[in-house]
């Protein structure tokens, strides 16, 4: 009979060389699996490393463990994704939510004011990652988030009613096509914006996401064209355009924002350095 110490021992090692993680990543998925299995916290492993597994529990956690020597991503293994402090269901109808995205929020956060009346719309929200930090940061905030996609906004409401965010309002649109003219004060986005002959898209845990929600056209910026293009008639003067894109796009999503009247344009770097947000401003006349 295996202990939980044995047990995380052979899976770390089984991650390590057949996902090529590091120890540290290795030991953190093994344990997230275990703890899921068992249904404790992660200070419970530490403290009973010699608590024996029951046939039942050691079954249940190989077979996870087998998913994800496969490449299944350990987000669609658990059934959710720390995000901004907030645990969101996940399921392979929507993007893992990953710590990048996480300065979009902050950036939108530091433009919204404390007391007067402000709307945030969220299009392509997913699992509702975006909107929902910022509702939850911003109580007196109206957002309202679109999916074109009616699996994922199912997930988004459940995530919504689950962490009891009331601020916030989800709407099925093809991005603005259901808006029926409504304005905002800002507009954040985390729209598909890889190539669709990128070879990533075949590799790691891209291949359980939803194609539609990662790929856009021969350069992954046509649904930020589309965005940028109409976003000028869905936000109030000096409303503000949020977006977040690929690693090499910064400079393109500047010059599209420009062309289109956007003023104080800007891209801002994730922590790894890389200019992941770009946004700006729309000026008084349009």
């Amino acid at each position: 009979m295996r202990n939980i110490a044995d047990t995380l021992r052979e899976a770390i090692t089984s991650i390590g060389d057949i996902l090529a993680l590091d120890p540290t990543a290795s030991r953190i998925e093994a344990q997230c699996l275990l703890q899921h299995v068992l249904s404790v916290p992660r200070v419970y492993l530490l403290a009973h490393p010699e608590q024996t597994l029951s046939e039942v529990q050691r079954d249940a956690f190989d077979a996870l463990l087998q998913r994800r020597l496969r490449g299944e991503p350990i987000a669609h293994l658990l059934g959710e994704r720390e995000f901004f402090g907030m645990n969101l269901k996940v399921t392979p109808a929507t993007l893992i939510p990953r710590p990048d995205t996480e300065l979009i929020v902050e950036l939108a956060l530091n433009r919204i004011p404390h007391t007067q009346p402000y709307r945030v719309l969220d299009m392509g929200t997913g699992s509702g990652a975006i909107a929902l930090a910022i509702a939850k940061h911003k109580p007196n905030t109206e957002v309202v988030a679109v999916d074109v996609s009616q699996d994922a906004l199912a997930v988004a409401i459940e995530n919504a009613q689950r962490l009891k965010i009331p601020n916030v309002s989800f709407i099925r649109s093809d991005w603005f096509s259901a808006l029926n003219g409504q304005r905002f004060d800002l507009i954040v986005s985390n729209p598909p914006y890889i190539s669709s002959g990128d070879i990533h898209l075949s590799q790691g845990d891209l291949r359980f996401e939803p194609l539609s929600a990662l790929a856009s056209g021969a350069d992954g910026l046509d649904d930020i064209r589309r965005i940028v293009s109409a976003a000028p008639q869905y936000l109030t003067a000096n409303g503000w355009l949020l977006l977040e894109h690929g690693y090499d796009q910064a400079g393109s999503v500047r010059d599209l924002l420009t062309q289109r009247g956007f003023v104080e344009v800007f891209s801002e770097k994730d922590l790894a350095g890389i200019e992941r947000v770009t946004g700006g401003k729309l000026p008084d006349s349009k």
